[in-house]
């Protein structure tokens, strides 16, 4: 039941990106209708111009640092509940060995003693995902307002012409290169890597820098910004280096309070005179 309550929230979060990124199509003024057009996507632009101080480019900036500035409380709870999920996934795997069979009534003490586990150690497994749920469309409307507003798609930044794709391809490669730096230091701190999470630190840059060399630069713009900030606040929040290190630690501790133990168990015997 617990592998199907999962499929199910995460078939929920991408239906509800789905949904989002295909909610409205054209172009988004004040004449605009709908709740997603007209009173979120149009003062999301309305928000980027007032930031623009004269420059699109410079309002998408500041703009993209706002928003995830004030997701970082959300992204902060997000990373502790999976941070602790994944540390309980060793005491997870030595139930699923010791109720293997796949009978009714040993798959039920297993969901049991995980649910039993799970509130000992004050974790919630779902709730790493909730946040998703207010970040997704956000993040959705702040694309779709550089998108379909026709004013954010226009004016020079630096070399750019925003309402062109980069003729240099600085910016999809600077893009690709935060989208993984973010994505690879996010799954160094999982316990395990799984094939679907190392596919996806590579299709995701590949997929950002086709997009950033074949749609506007204000998006790729955006992109650059958003996925540097991620990778910043991954290392702030979550930096997999100093998880690995303190994993490290303890294991060390664990090793030596075992041999301890055993040292206390069996007491070397006194050497013969």
């Amino acid at each position: 039941m617990k592998k199907y309550n999962r499929i199910l929230l995460m078939a929920g979060l991408l239906s509800l990106v789905v949904l989002l990124s295909a909610c409205g199509t054209g172009d988004v003024d004040s004449n605009s209708t709908g709740i997603w057009s007209r009173y979120i996507i149009y003062y999301f632009g309305e928000a980027i111009k007032g930031l623009s101080f004269g420059n699109v480019g410079i309002g998408i900036i500041l703009f993209t640092i706002i928003i995830r500035v004030i997701l970082m409380p959300l992204m902060h709870f997000q990373t502790k509940s999976m941070r602790k999920t994944q540390d309980l996934q060793p005491k997870i795997k030595a139930l699923q060995q010791k109720y293997a069979s796949r009978d009714q009534e040993t798959q039920a003490k297993l969901q049991a003693e995980t649910k039993k586990l799970y509130a000992e150690h004050n974790v919630n497994p779902y709730a790493g995902c909730l946040p998703l749920l207010v970040q997704m469309p956000v993040m959705i409307a702040l694309y779709q307002s550089i998108l379909r507003i026709p004013a954010l798609r226009q004016g020079q930044f630096m070399w750019l012409d925003l309402s062109r794709p980069d003729p240099y391809f600085i910016l999809p490669i600077l893009a690709a290169i935060f989208t993984f730096a973010s994505t690879y230091l996010s799954s160094m701190s999982q316990l395990e890597s799984n094939p679907s999470t190392k596919i996806m630190n590579f299709f995701m840059p590949v997929m950002i820098f086709v997009m950033g060399m074949n749609l506007a630069s204000g998006l790729s713009l955006y992109w650059v910004v958003s996925n540097a900030f991620q990778t910043v606040q991954t290392l702030l929040l979550n930096n997999p280096f100093k998880i690995r290190q303190e994993r490290a630690e303890e294991a060390r501790r664990i090793k030596q309070r075992e041999r301890a133990l055993e040292k206390a168990r069996n007491p070397k015997k006194k050497r013969k005179k």
